[in-house]
């Protein structure tokens, strides 16, 4: 199935999703996150099919949120996050932990992330101000930058 394009958007949200908002990608990037590095460790963890995976792969590459390169070790090359590909570490945890609040598994979190260094869970991803403190819904409005123009847009608004 085609999916429309959200290129002529100009919405930072938009432009994100027309990079990472098919689901196959978002598991090809978790994936990643967990250590996956060659072809078919990606494609047998996922169960895709090699065209889809093989489309998907290269977009990425693309996009510079992974580097392809070729392995040390043989003639299979080996896909590498990016720091493009890094910086969208705390959207997939985000959506772990929605996962995890709102499609629960019964016998708890699915995964526990937690620091390396010291094995503690790391908090769940959420909103904080400049000075660290936590913000609901409601305390967040969105403020026009040069980007967009003259209009002010307001989550209070659109959450009452």
């Amino acid at each position: 199935m085609k999916y429309k394009t959200f290129d002529h958007m100009n919405c930072s949200l938009a432009q994100t999703l027309s990079v990472i908002g098919e689901r196959w990608t978002l598991l090809i990037l978790r994936d990643a996150f967990f250590g996956a590095k060659r072809f078919g460790q990606f494609q047998r963890s996922l169960g895709i099919a090699k065209n889809i995976l093989s489309a998907r792969l290269n977009m990425l590459v693309e996009e510079g949120i992974l580097e392809r390169r070729e392995s040390s070790q043989g003639a299979h090359a080996e896909y590498i996050l990016t720091e493009r590909g890094i910086d969208l570490q705390p959207i997939l945890l985000s959506m772990t932990h929605w996962g995890d609040k709102h499609r629960p598994n019964p016998e708890g979190d699915r995964l526990i992330f937690t620091e390396r260094e010291s094995g503690k869970p790391i908090r769940r991803m959420g909103v904080v101000s400049e000075d660290g403190r936590p913000l609901q819904a409601r305390e967040v409005r969105a403020v026009v930058g040069a980007g967009l123009g003259e209009q002010s847009v307001s989550f209070r608004k659109s959450a009452d």
